[in-house]
């Protein structure tokens, strides 16, 4: 592995965060926080905090392996409609030029109240389509105020040529200018143009920041590659941020879910980013964090994003109160009412309180709790003084506070309402608790995840006010992040390169699978990863007929993972015991290759309405390191010699596939050999799996052990 450091800077609204990691261990060295540079520009305080995060940690330049940084300054672009106008040049020929020229044509959009993105359009027949005409066009959008040209046609996906000569045309006069094919290889065009159109408004505003901070990068002495978080949790280098900056739209909640991964190794969970004032929520499955396409200005776009849900309920969140009972907590917190919190202060600090309502914002009602001290000093009763009441902040943690100042604030609350202090705090961590629970079972239930096998896990400044109250009361297990409030900034310093592509194909054959991996492949040397590195998993959506490639990678070659030494056997039964959720007697390790080692377990379960009883078995594999990497229940494992393979693994696949008179579903595959785990899911055919398979392992010896694990 390299030596060296690894730089993660997160700017954030209010604060930019940097933390420093030794690259050969992992560890945090340190970290660092300043107030975010906004009327100065982000780049601003991004050269600050690394050139003070370098000087007191005596760093040198040429030690830094890898640097990365998350910015909300695309999405933060959109809400304020600080955006370039965009010039559309749309394509279409024949019978579909009509629909083309209207598909093309997506009008101003709308970002926030009152703010748009402005849009000019032309359209060029495709017989039409000489460099006479392309550049008269440009010229008329240049004039109407066009900083930016958009060339969509109707078939670029297909052939993006005609897309090509418009984007060479606006370059040639120093326009800043991109193709619909570049964003999306989807069909659909009106999506596709607006994908586009929204990517080119920041295209301006991107370049002077990634040009000011990547100089800066250079002026320090650093020669890594400056890469920058995107939204589905993974980095790309700044070359890519030049051309496709929608990418880093929405990445601001990127970070804490990409330290979920690979700083705290969630295989099956849901991640919990706590702050004061809200918390965001994500779901992990088979080690890959779930993803939809983004929305806006209440636009359907074809930019993949973290499926990210929201809620106004953190630490910081204020109760509600309506007659003689508490009615909610939040969405108001302390730090938008501008009040301290009532338990980080000390007691003798609350003098005789009494009970107030307030409205923190004009339009709010007065019923929200404070305390008011004969001194005029004013509290927040908080949902992390109810925690902090009950003793249920985890020792040692960010949030925990003074438990004898909150019950001191809170014992006023709970006189009015005529109930014990301890009563009034459940009732409000019962409140935030039940809000949180619809989203998480919303969340499992969306994407089929186990309940028995799905783990909570806490980050942020006030993952400790609600996980460990919330899991205990549900049944799940818990955790909260080892260094919880730097999350989101150690997972920008750990995140790993991630490209994908999707394509409109209807029943996709072997050989449109072989290209989508190998397109997805090149994507991921063009956005800094090291092909040795990279692991691609392809997938068939067959309802929506989309052929979908995912790569992952490192921008240096590693010699193992994100762990120092390799864990005992008995240290890793006593883990796949506890992930199994069984005694350490009822589970056994029944095959490995040298990197993994597959546990399993019999089970009996009651049967249906709890009648009689069924027996399933379950299994856990784990990485060298002691790593959870899948966990299923009602699975089958497979051990035979590559050589055999070609037969054994399609016979395997058979026993488990549902076979109907429309079709036959294949079930879940994957397969460990080596030092490699292959997900073979959701490809649709047999022939497809089989395909994929070969090409993967074509280099192994016939000999070589191959380990298939097959669930339904």
């Amino acid at each position: 592995m390299a030596k060296g450091w690894r730089i993660g800077i997160d700017v954030g609204g209010t604060f930019t965060d940097a933390v420093l990691i030794d690259n050969s261990t992992y560890e945090l060295r340190a970290k660092m926080k300043i107030p975010t540079t906004h009327k100065e520009g982000v780049a601003v305080g991004v050269i600050r905090i690394l050139q003070q995060l370098m000087e007191e940690n005596s760093v040198a330049p040429e030690d830094v392996c890898f640097i990365a940084h998350g910015t909300t300054q695309a999405t933060n672009a959109l809400l304020e409609g600080d955006v370039a106008t965009v010039g559309v040049v749309g394509i279409g020929s024949g019978l579909d030029a009509v629909k083309a020229r209207n598909d093309t044509n997506v009008g101003d959009i709308e970002l926030a109240a009152g703010k748009y993105l402005k849009q000019h359009h032309v359209f060029i027949h495709g017989k039409d389509l000489n460099k006479d005409n392309i550049d008269a066009k440009i010229v008329g959008l240049r004039d109407l105020g066009s900083e930016v040209i958009v060339a969509s046609g109707a078939y670029s996906v297909e052939d993006p040529q005609q897309e090509l000569a418009v984007v060479d045309a606006a370059q040639e006069v120093g326009l800043y200018a991109t193709g619909g094919h570049e964003i999306s290889q989807l069909y659909g065009l009106k999506i596709r143009t607006r994908t586009a159109v929204v990517n080119g408004s920041l295209i301006p505003k991107m370049m002077e920041t990634a040009n000011l901070t990547e100089q800066a990068i250079r002026d320090a002495g650093i020669t890594s590659t400056l890469m920058i978080m995107r939204c589905d949790g993974g980095v790309m280098s700044i070359d890519e941020v030049r051309k496709r900056p929608i990418l880093t739209m929405l990445s601001g909640l990127a970070g804490g879910v990409a330290g979920a991964l690979m700083y705290e190794k969630i295989s099956d969970g849901l991640f919990f980013e706590v702050g004061g004032t809200s918390v965001d929520i994500s779901a992990i499955k088979d080690g890959l964090v779930m993803t939809k396409n983004a929305q806006v200005g209440g636009h359907q776009t074809y930019l993949t994003s973290l499926d990210v849900r929201t809620l106004g309920v953190a630490g910081g969140s204020m109760i509600r109160v309506d007659g003689k009972a508490i009615s909610d907590v939040g969405p108001r917190s302390s730090h938008i009412a501008g009040l301290d919190y009532e338990c980080f202060i000390q007691p003798e600090k609350i003098l005789e309180p009494t009970l107030h309502f307030v409205r923190p914002c004009p339009d709010d009602k007065d019923n929200y709790a404070v305390v008011v001290g004969t001194d005029g000093h004013t509290f927040a009763l908080t949902l992390a003084g109810a925690a902090n009441v009950l003793g249920a902040v985890p020792q040692g943690d960010y949030a925990q506070g003074c438990g004898d100042s909150a019950v001191k604030a809170w014992t006023v609350l709970a006189d009015y309402l005529g109930i014990s202090v301890e009563d009034a705090a459940k009732q409000a961590l019962g409140l935030a608790a039940d809000k949180l629970m619809q989203v998480v079972n919303e969340l499992i239930d969306e994407y089929e995840m186990d309940r028995g096998f799905t783990n909570l896990v806490g980050g942020g400044g006030s993952g400790g006010v609600v996980i460990p109250y919330m899991a205990q009361r549900e049944g799940f297990k818990w955790r909260i992040a080892k260094n919880a409030p730097y999350i989101s900034t150690i997972g920008v310093a750990l995140a790993m390169v991630r490209e994908q592509i999707e394509r409109s194909i209807v029943n996709p054959s072997e050989g449109d699978i072989l290209k989508i991996r190998h397109d997805v492949l090149d994507a991921m040397v063009r956005a800094g990863a090291l092909a040795e590195t990279v692991d691609v998993s392809v997938e068939v959506d067959s309802q929506r007929n989309i052929l979908r490639a995912t790569a992952t990678g490192s921008t240096e070659l590693r010699s193992k993972d994100l762990n120092q030494s390799n864990a005992s056997p008995q240290q890793m039964l006593t883990t796949a015991a506890d992930a199994l959720n069984v005694p350490e007697e009822d589970i056994r390790a029944t095959h490995e290759t040298s990197r993994f080692r597959v546990f399993e377990a019999r089970v009996v379960t009651k049967g249906f309405w709890g009648i009689g009883k069924k027996r399933e078995n379950h299994c856990c594999v784990m990485d060298r390191e002691g790593v959870v990497r899948l966990k299923k229940r009602r699975v089958s494992v497979y051990s035979f010699a590559k050589g055999n393979a070609t037969e054994q693994l399609p016979r395997a696949i058979d026993e488990w596939t549902e076979y109907s008179e429309a079709n036959a579903i294949l079930p879940g595959v994957q397969v460990c050999y080596g030092e490699k785990m292959l997900n073979l899911s959701g490809l649709g055919t047999i022939q497809a799996v089989m395909s994929l398979f070969n090409l993967e392992t074509e280099h192994l010896d016939p000999k070589d052990n191959i380990i298939a694990i097959i669930y339904r």
